[in-house]
């Protein structure tokens, strides 16, 4: 025990010098942060990432260092720094914009923008539903008008703006449909129009790497200095029209937020208890209950919303039920094979990606496993 001992001291003399250091190199970004701010320079450069991560793994394997290890580090630290970048501000892109008004700017995404904007160094103001009275006052002279309302309520939302809006604002909204915002604002304004819809949610620590899908609408160079804006702030943006966008979060979010619900219903119906579960999970069941649990801490209207948005929705959620009931033949009737052939079929379907998600979930869940408690 007294070799144990000094071991676990020299131990915790080493960890006490991978905090000084730590905090050397957080001081170290906080200067960084402090350049990129007077310089208007982004705070995520994927090309500088990538090159340090390259080279400390050369280094980290000469050393007898699991190059995963030293990379797994970095990411975590990384992601703290991004974070502390934040409090420095950012650059202001466009001066001559003195006034954005964010509608829903009480909201939680709605705040998170208008914090980003602050940050930059805009006056910004909020409308929220109680404030219609006093609409005339807050939009006027206003450069830029940003949407931020519930689903349900943004064509609605959008229309009531038409008598305040002038030819020189910038009409933009952040919701997560935009085949029908998009064509709303461009009805009911003739000047620049733009759709954005965020692909996170309000309780990011940074922009950094977070995607922005972008809808492009009417005279792109008068909001191209938003565009590069949000760069600065980290983020980056993926390109498509709003009907295609629209298809593919059929997807990405209606299908997939039914499947989670659903899936929450029914073990809510079973005789099971949670903590059970939890304890007898492994880290690959454990990380699939967390995300179910996930979507039951946050807004159910949003989701309904999300879920109630077009038919096409409803339609590919109809055919999942099928694919349920099909799945389930293969073991109703005995029909090992019949899924053997099937699994194969799915398997070359997802092709290369399916060692690329292979790679990636086993990070997932060996982060996953570390925070396990019980």
């Amino acid at each position: 025990m007294d070799t144990l001992n000094k071991l676990r001291t020299q131990i915790d003399q080493v960890d006490r010098q991978l905090l000084q250091l730590l905090a050397q190199r957080l001081e170290l970004v906080k200067q960084v942060g402090e350049v990129k701010h007077q310089q208007g320079l982004p705070i995520y450069v994927p090309e500088r990432e990538a090159e340090m991560l390259n080279a400390r793994r050369a280094e980290a394997e000469t050393l007898g260092v699991s190059a995963d290890l030293i990379e797994d580090v970095l990411r975590r630290i990384m992601r703290e720094s991004y974070a502390r970048e934040n409090q420095f501000g950012f650059k202001t892109v466009n001066p001559a914009i003195k006034k954005i008004v964010i509608v829903g700017g009480g909201g939680k995404l709605g705040s998170l923008f208008a914090r980003y904007f602050t940050l930059s160094g805009y006056y910004v103001e909020i409308l929220e539903q109680q404030d219609w009275q006093s609409a005339d006052k807050i939009l006027n002279e206003t450069d830029a008008i940003v949407v931020s309302v519930p689903i349900a309520k943004t064509v609605e939302t959008i229309k009531r703006l038409k008598p305040y809006l002038t030819d020189n604002m910038l009409l933009v909204d952040l919701t997560s449909v935009k085949r029908a915002p998009l064509q709303a604002m461009l009805d009911v304004h003739a000047g620049a129009v733009l759709g954005l819809h965020p692909m996170f949610g309000p309780d990011i620590a940074s922009m950094a790497k977070q995607v922005i899908v972008r809808c492009d609408g009417r005279f792109e160079s008068r909001y191209q200095w938003l565009i590069t804006q949000i760069q600065i702030w980290g983020a980056k943006f993926y390109q498509v029209e709003a009907t295609e966008h629209d298809h593919s979060m059929t997807y990405v979010q209606a299908l997939r937020h039914f499947s989670t619900f659903a899936n929450g219903l029914h073990l809510s119906k079973q005789p099971v208890q949670l903590a059970n579960l939890l304890a007898l999970s492994s880290p690959i069941y454990r990380l699939e209950l967390a995300m179910i649990g996930r979507l039951f801490a946050q807004d159910a209207e949003l989701y309904a919303d999300i879920i109630l948005d077009k038919p096409e929705n409803l339609a590919v959620i109809e055919s999942l039920k099928q694919s349920y009931e099909e799945s389930l033949a293969f073991f109703t009737h005995g029909d090992k094979q019949a899924f053997i052939d099937s699994f194969e079929q799915v398997k070359q379907w997802f092709g290369e990606y399916s060692e690329q998600f292979l790679k990636e979930s086993r990070q997932l869940l060996q982060q996953a496993n570390d925070y396990r408690q019980i």
